[in-house]
């Protein structure tokens, strides 16, 4: 259990790094390419999104999971080679309908000049097979600093790019769209040194390198591989990824509603560009919640392999106490921080009230990670794949209608029905042994009572700043308000969990740096 939190916590170090590069990046960005410009990168930015999940935490969750069950090197070796076979193809069609359907996509998402963006940004898919056969193989020993390693460096060259980008708008004059292709661009120079980088850990660790046949690899043949590759990797794709999915359901729709209710083209673009405002602000927020999935999931299937029920059931209710500690406190946080940080990183505070809304789905899409990583490691695929399609089905329905009717907010509340959904499936098909987290030791009312103090000291804070400052005038002002804020939100949070006992002593020794915020909190025994 330890081995797996120290491996949690190293890829929760790389992904809050990497989130806040990616959140950073944004900032001069949209600044500098205006509403407009960020809108158009964020329009295609789902399809980035997808291969990145399939690449980062999609398959290589699911491949870990292939890599524990096996015995021995040649097993290990021998599934790796033929899932990069089907990794292959699947890749290489996802590029061609991608780039070749460019104009069609573009049409569709109500801006034909999307298409150069959408071209670029197919390239992606490529990457994608190299990068979850290695990921997978070394989150499959347990192995988490080469994927970490890679991811940072990826995000570093990626967000250079984006930058350079902007900077060639200002100084070459360049259009919005010819800027989002420069931007997208990055995503291919990153994911090409992650590789690199991999393949130099594999041959540091193993000795040797795995040498699949990178250009034309056989065609599949088992059908049983083919299956679970579909039904497994795709689960976990589709979870992963589901707000990039939902992100690009809101591509096709939240433009083309807002201009059927009545608004002109031209401000239901920047409208879209003021609610993806919200983008960096849930990913920051879902940081710990991903590492937690991609180090819990290996660990489980051992459990279930071994046929150590108990432990194994221990071992997910602790994965979702902890997930919905952390997440929800994360949603709620950042949800009272909104204004400020809306203000202090964006130089104005349009759209706050969508914003606020659409980071609640922080709390909701960690515990859904959480129940799919159970479910997933215990062999239950299609009823995961049903609440899935379910809360798919919700938020495409939802947002049209809510999008006409309340501008972007309904945007944000049909992104919230759709996790909702797939939250609520999810529960009532899992076992009733694991549900009883919440109820065991009062956990769900100790968690409310620290939400509940952690929000009423943050309101009373902002509230003394207003009544001894007035508004806020200076980005600066508001973004040292937003850091304080968080030092503040999150020590009372953390004071009120070790004296209402939200965690056991072990459970708080499990955690990095447990036994010092054990001591701080006063429980010294």
């Amino acid at each position: 259990m330890k081995t797996m939190m120290e491996g949690a916590f190293i890829l929760t170090i790389a992904s809050f790094i990497a989130k806040v590069l990616s959140a950073i990046y944004r900032i001069p960005f949209q600044n500098i390419v205006g509403d407009e410009g960020f809108y158009v990168y964020q329009q295609v930015y789902p399809i980035y999104g997808i291969a990145m999940t399939f690449a980062l935490t999609g398959f290589p969750q699911f491949l870990s999971k292939l890599v524990a069950e096996q015995t021995g090197p040649q097993e290990k070796r021998r599934i790796l080679d033929e899932s990069y076979s089907l990794l292959w193809w699947s890749a290489f069609i996802l590029w061609a309908i991608t780039f070749l359907f460019s104009r069609g996509i573009a049409s569709s998402m109500g801006d034909p000049e999307l298409a150069i963006v959408i071209r670029v940004a197919s390239f992606t898919f490529l990457l994608m097979p190299a990068l979850s056969l290695y990921r997978g193989l070394f989150q499959g020993e347990l192995l988490m600093v080469p994927t970490a390693v890679s991811q940072v460096i990826e995000q570093l060259l990626r967000v250079g790019v984006i930058l350079l980008s902007a900077v060639a708008f200002t100084h070459f004059s360049l259009s919005v769209y010819q800027t989002g292709a420069f931007a997208m661009s990055g995503a291919f120079v990153g994911g090409l040194m992650a590789w690199l980088i991999l393949i130099y850990y594999d041959r540091k660790i193993y000795g040797i390198h795995l040498r699949p046949q990178l250009f034309l690899p056989r065609i599949p043949k088992k059908s049983r591989l083919v299956r679970r590759f579909f039904v497994e990797g795709g689960l976990v794709s589709v979870y992963s990824g589901m707000l990039i999915l939902f992100q690009l359901v809101d591509s096709f729709l939240i433009v083309n509603s807002l201009t059927s209710s009545g608004l002109a083209e031209q401000s239901a673009k920047v409208a879209k560009g003021i609610y993806d405002r919200g983008q960096p602000l849930v990913r920051l927020g879902l940081v710990v919640a991903t590492a937690l999935s991609a180090t819990f999931l290996p660990a489980l299937t051992k459990l279930i392999i071994q046929n150590n029920q108990k432990k194994f059931v221990m071992s997910a209710k602790i994965y979702l106490r902890f997930t919905s500690a952390i997440a929800g406190a994360a949603s709620c946080g950042l949800a009272v921080l909104v204004p400020y940080l809306n203000f202090a990183l964006f130089k104005d505070s349009l759209g706050n009230t969508t914003l606020m809304a659409f980071v609640l789905a922080v709390g909701l899409m960690a515990e859904v990670q959480a129940y799919q990583s159970i479910a997933q490691s215990q062999g239950v695929y299609f009823q995961a794949l049903k609440a899935a399609a379910k809360g798919f089905v919700v938020k495409l329905l939802a947002t049209g209608i809510l999008v006409f009717y309340l501008g972007t907010l309904g945007a944000s509340l049909a992104t919230l029905l759709g996790l909702f959904t797939v939250l609520w499936s999810l529960t009532k098909a899992e076992k009733k042994s694991i549900n009883r987290f919440k109820k065991e030791r009062h956990f769900a009312w100790k968690l409310i009572s620290c939400l509940f103090l952690m929000l009423i000291t943050l309101l009373l804070f902002f509230s003394v700043i207003r009544l001894t400052f007035g508004a806020l005038d200076t980005r600066l002002f508001a973004f040292i308000l937003s850091l304080l804020a968080v030092l503040l939100g999150a020590g009372v949070f953390i004071k009120a969990a070790v004296m209402l006992d939200l965690f056991t002593v072990r459970e708080w020794l499990l955690l990095p740096f447990g036994k010092k915020i054990l001591r701080i909190g006063g429980k010294n025994k």
